[in-house]
């Protein structure tokens, strides 16, 4: 009977329609649909997550604002304190060393540094100007007149012995900067006044340190 044998055109088909499923089955397995967008990069992955950026502040009054809440929260951090006194400390002792870079304006320069090894070079009655002013202010709290009077004497005669001093010192030291840089403008009042104020200072006081002592060649 003709029921009890496969037809071969259904035969046929099922063997032409195996080849097509299977390339459809491996192609369902190795294909990969797209995102629909580019993947982020990390700076902006980053960025997400920490969250929204705030905007820029509009007016001065907010950036003064925003400027102190983040100092705050930067002190808040504990190892704030340390790390600014560890700074300080390591400018304190480049500047106290003469490195240019951390020095006062007032300070820099080559010619700088020499007036002030000049000065550092010498003793000068213009050290004991400190000290006079606190033998001074002393006399003049004790009730005592005639320790005032000599007081006031001796402090008239040696701030007039300052300021012949001071000048002397001042036309030397310009005299010896010009011929130390000839090419650079010496104005021989502002190298007077600062060679007066460096030696008006106690030594260990002064700012940077001495690099040379009394006595010695500059």
């Amino acid at each position: 009977m003709r029921f009890l044998r496969r037809s071969t055109t259904d035969s046929a088909t099922t063997d032409t329609e195996t080849p097509g499923d299977e390339a459809v089955e491996v192609q369902a397995k190795s294909y990969t649909p797209g995102k629909g967008k580019a993947t982020p990069k990390r700076r902006e992955a980053e960025a997400k997550r920490r969250g929204p950026v705030a905007p820029p502040p509009t007016t001065m009054r907010e950036a003064m604002k925003r400027n102190k809440e983040l100092r705050k929260s930067a002190k808040a951090d504990p190892e704030y304190k340390l790390k600014q006194r560890n700074a300080a400390k390591e400018r304190r002792e480049r500047m106290m060393a003469g490195e240019d870079k951390y020095l006062l304006p007032r300070d820099r320069g080559p010619v700088k540094a020499y007036i002030r090894d000049l000065v550092d070079s010498r003793r000068n009655l213009l050290g004991l100007f400190m000290p006079l002013a606190i033998l001074v202010f002393v006399a003049l709290i004790l009730p005592y007149p005639e320790v005032q009077r000599y007081a006031t004497l001796l402090c008239t005669v040696m701030l007039l012995g300052m300021i012949v001093e001071g000048f002397l010192s001042g036309r030397r030291i310009a005299k010896m900067v010009r011929l130390k840089f000839p090419n650079e403008t010496i104005k021989g009042t502002s190298v007077g006044w600062y060679s007066f104020i460096r030696a008006s200072q106690i030594r260990k006081l002064r700012v940077p340190k001495p690099r040379v002592s009394p006595g010695d060649k500059v």
